[in-house]
Order: structure tokens, then sequence, then C-alpha cells
């Protein structure tokens, strides 16, 4: 099931699918389809804090829900 990366619970890993709309700067931080993304923190409002790779990005919540990711297991 897909859906928009802002919807994952702190600690949930995802595989990015793609992105609705204009999502550049994000595939510039390296969030591109296929990359698996592990939630460190999402407090319900306000950015999300994410592992991507090696490396932790912050992204506002706008722009986590134009993210689609799948749940891996």
């Amino acid at each position: 099931m897909v859906f928009p990366l802002g919807l994952l619970a702190e600690g949930e890993t995802a595989v990015v699918v793609g992105t609705a709309g204009e999502a550049q700067r994000a595939q510039d931080m390296g969030l591109r389809a296929g990359k698996q993304v592990k939630v460190l923190s999402n407090a319900g409002r306000g950015p999300l804090l994410l592992k991507v790779n090696n490396s932790r990005i912050a992204i506002s919540r706008i722009a986590a829900m134009k993210i689609l990711v799948r749940r891996t297991a």
C-alpha cells in the first residue's frame, strides 16, 4: 500500500515509491524512488527527522506529504 511519508510513525521504515507534484528538493536530499528511509522523529506537526543512507535530514510536513512510500517489514 502506498501512502505519504508524513503518515509514518517514529521508528517505521519505508521505501520511497515516488513523489506527487514538485519535489525536486526532496530528490536533491536523497529521497529518490527505491531509497529506504527511517522516521527518527514525527511529533504529528512540524518537520520530520529522517534517516536516509547514513545521513539524518529534516523535511517539512508539507514536503513529507508529497513523498509516496511503501512500508517495509
